[in-house]
């Protein structure tokens, strides 16, 4: 890979092709799209829980998003080098792997799907407390991922909150 490939500061389809480490970073090429990189790496998650509910209960797909974190840590450590950016708008598999519990859990319907989709966003956009805390001083591959695991957290209570609000203000039993 030639130097300038690997100092730029925008990522082109030679950069994601170029290590593993950039696939995985750049959510399979998601990271690429010009506006909102956050937003598609984000919807990235949505088919693989899918297809991992093809083949696990959706109940252990939380799980599977554990060892895909620690991947996530890895590649981003290697793509924010590479790029010269610890954390580039690019690198989007936090995103995925942040959203990949929630997405499943929604599974169940299109509309719980948007929900969780826009719950997450809004957390990742927002970033309150102590969100961007972990953004300023947590550095390298785990800082990259560790906020939007914190904004998926906030999430899945503001999901869960909605679900049993609506639940019981209908009387559904």
């Amino acid at each position: 890979m030639a130097a300038a490939t690997t100092t730029s500061r925008r990522p082109d389809l030679r950069f994601l092709l170029a290590h593993p480490a950039h696939f995985i970073a750049l959510g399979f090429g998601a990271g690429l799209a010009p506006v909102a990189p956050g937003t598609f790496g984000t919807l990235v998650a949505v088919p693989i829980a899918w297809g991992l509910a093809q083949v696990v209960p959706t109940l252990l797909i939380p799980f599977c998003a554990i060892p895909l974190f620690f991947l996530g840590w890895w590649a981003c450590e290697v793509t924010g080098r590479d790029l010269g950016v610890a954390d580039h708008g690019a690198m989007v598999w936090d995103e995925v792997v942040a959203f990949l519990p929630l997405a499943a859990l929604a599974s169940a319907s299109p509309w719980l799907i948007a929900l969780a989709f826009a719950l997450f966003r809004l957390f990742d956009i927002w970033k309150p407390y102590p969100i961007k805390l972990l953004e300023r001083n947590v550095k390298g591959g785990l800082g990259v991922m560790i906020d939007d695991l914190v904004a998926a957290f906030y999430a899945y209570i503001a999901f869960a909150a909605i679900i049993v609000f609506v639940y019981k203000g209908l009387g559904i039993s």
